[in-house]
């Protein structure tokens, strides 16, 4: 069994939605994750309307979820889709998506719609546990092998690059690629936490990116912070 978090301990366990239209890969990482100390599964979707409609209904029973994990490819309304509706209508629960090595374009459309993070679906049960964990707090979470492929083709709109932002704006953002929440920012800075929030919003905004994610690949791509390591 996994230990919890060191972040975590004290804290409710994580609330956990699993969004996937394979049956057998549902009851896998539901079995998993309830194994875990810190998780909680509350509940499982087939499809991306099944998951909006599931997520709605917690959020309706004041027991929301945290964090789901969401399958890309389904049938009917597919994760994208799925993603961006909820990130719009429930912005404090987060989205990691699961995909392929082949799905790096529907990734990019993830992250476009609010995805907190991403996974191969042959993600080991610990690497899955810890992005879980590193969404709920904020944290941006990188697969190494995908990450890669998606910096060699995120295209950021001109003139919006790096050169635009402060000195400070690139010191957070070379925070944010390392995966650190708002909080942690703050204290490596020694910055109020509201004042790391409004410059990671400036940088999105200057960048025209939707997502930490997005932000973090941008600075490695540009060479400003380090990829993730292999695992």
């Amino acid at each position: 069994m996994s230990p919890p978090d060191a972040d975590n301990r004290g804290q409710r366990p994580v609330r956990v939605f699993v969004v996937d239209d394979h049956a057998v890969v549902r009851r896998g990482l539901h079995a998993y994750l309830e194994m875990v100390d810190d998780m909680e599964v509350v509940g499982e979707a087939a499809d991306g309307q099944a998951a909006l409609d599931g997520i709605a209904a917690l959020v309706a029973a004041d027991r929301p979820a945290d964090v789901v994990l969401m399958d890309l490819i389904m049938p009917g309304m597919d994760g994208v889709t799925a993603t961006a509706a909820i990130t719009q209508r429930h912005p404090e629960v987060k989205v990691v998506a699961m995909t392929s090595f082949t799905e790096t374009d529907k990734v990019h459309r993830a992250l476009e719609a609010g995805a907190a993070g991403y996974l191969l679906k042959d993600a080991e049960a610990d690497v899955v546990a810890a992005a879980i964990r590193s969404a709920r707090r904020g944290e941006v979470h990188l697969d190494p092998v995908i990450a890669r492929q998606l910096t060699r083709s995120l295209v950021v709109p001109r003139p919006r690059t790096i050169d635009m932002l402060t000195d400070r704006e690139r010191e957070v953002l070379v925070l944010v690629a390392q995966g650190l929440s708002n909080r942690q920012i703050a204290d490596a800075l020694v910055i109020s936490e509201r004042t790391a929030r409004s410059h990671v919003s400036s940088i999105l905004i200057k960048l025209g990116l939707a997502s930490r994610t997005q932000a973090a690949l941008l600075a490695i791509r540009e060479g400003i912070a380090p990829a993730p390591p292999a695992p």
